[in-house]
């Protein structure tokens, strides 16, 4: 059907057959303008949609729903006048899902899935504990992820919050109930427990041209150099070290530490490194460590928590097994397959 578009100022005006084939050409789009629409009474027949969708069977949505089958066909048929589209092809043998159909069952079932979600937040199960932690973004990624799975066996019922900042963040009554912090030891209003020392050494990628030639600390200065901005950086290293008089050129600079060794590995310089944040790429060899002394760091690593509020035996117990495994030097490594390791299948127990 042609459609005149008459003179200037005139109003264009589509039957409402005309309207319902545009509206079936532009299903994508249509769907979700008429999806503003939706009033909250239809929202029954989206969400009897979403259960049939994912069947594709109208009986046996029907069942898992305790309804009839017409109920779910009548549910869904009110959703098709609404959008103005099929969202189901119906044959002999069933139904099948349009291609529009499809694209709101989608956007249906992730919804819903949020929205379960939620109602699950607000009632969460009597046997989960919960415990919220904040810490820094490098010991979090490579001291602390690596071993939490030792402490999720010992504690299965506890379900542990990340959070890392480089902020001392507040511990209030929504904020976390711990803390990991590198520093002097004190904080306003913070009870600090000593949870492990560290000291800075040099690294680099083994593939770093010159690092293969290096015997002397005095001659990583001719290497590209990288700093994460620690207290402590390259002059402190090269002064305990006996190094003197060095110009040293300008560095590649990275705000987070967890950079500056990523930015190690792939051979763009050789980085001052804290000893725990440098161990796993040391294990996996991906950095090795160059001449030189161990410098001691003049900050540590703090457990911290709010003075005025008593830890829970949650807290406590996560604590206890930090400083536990503080003691231990090597970052676990993740486990892989036999297969991929050259290994031989494991037997099997016969039947």
């Amino acid at each position: 059907m042609r459609v005149n578009p008459g003179r200037k100022g005139d109003s264009i005006r589509l039957p409402s057959r005309a309207h319902k084939r545009v509206v079936s050409v532009q299903a994508t789009s249509m769907i979700w303008v008429s999806t503003m629409i939706l009033r909250p009474a239809l929202l029954p027949a989206l969400g009897v949609f979403a259960v049939a969708a994912r069947h594709q069977n109208f009986a046996h949505a029907a069942q898992e729903l305790h309804l009839t089958a017409s109920a779910v066909s009548h549910h869904v048929r009110r959703l098709e006048e609404l959008l103005g589209t099929v969202l189901f092809q119906r044959h002999a043998r069933g139904v099948r899902l349009t291609a529009e159909g499809r694209q709101l069952a989608d956007a249906a079932a992730a919804a819903l899935s949020d929205l379960n979600a939620v109602a699950g937040n607000l009632h969460p199960q009597a046997d989960v504990v919960p415990l919220r932690v904040t810490t820094i973004r490098s010991l979090s990624y490579c001291w602390l992820i690596p071993r939490l799975p030792r402490f999720t066996q010992l504690h299965p019922r506890m379900r542990i919050e990340l959070q890392t900042s480089t902020e001392l963040v507040r511990f209030d009554e929504t904020g976390p109930e711990l803390g990991i912090r590198y520093g002097l030891g004190q904080w306003p209003g913070m009870a600090a427990h000593h949870l492990m020392d560290d000291e800075l050494c040099p690294v680099a990628s083994p593939a770093l041209a010159g690092v293969s030639a290096l015997r002397e600390a005095a001659q990583i200065a001719a290497l590209p150099l990288l700093s994460d901005m620690s207290p402590q950086g390259w002059r402190d290293w090269f002064r305990a070290a006996g190094v003197r008089g060095l110009d040293l050129p300008s560095l590649h600079t990275f705000s987070d530490s967890t950079d500056a060794m990523r930015a190690a590995v792939y051979g763009i310089g050789a980085v001052l490194a804290r000893k725990h944040i440098a161990q796993p790429y040391l294990q996996r060899y991906e950095l090795v460590r160059l001449p030189g002394p161990a410098l001691k760091a003049r900050y540590a690593y703090y457990v911290v928590h709010a003075e005025h509020r008593p830890l829970s035996p949650t807290a406590q117990a996560f604590m206890d097994w930090l400083k536990r495994e503080a003691l231990e030097e090597r970052t676990p490594l993740p486990a892989l397959p036999d297969e991929l390791l050259g290994l031989p299948p494991a037997d099997r127990p016969h039947d």
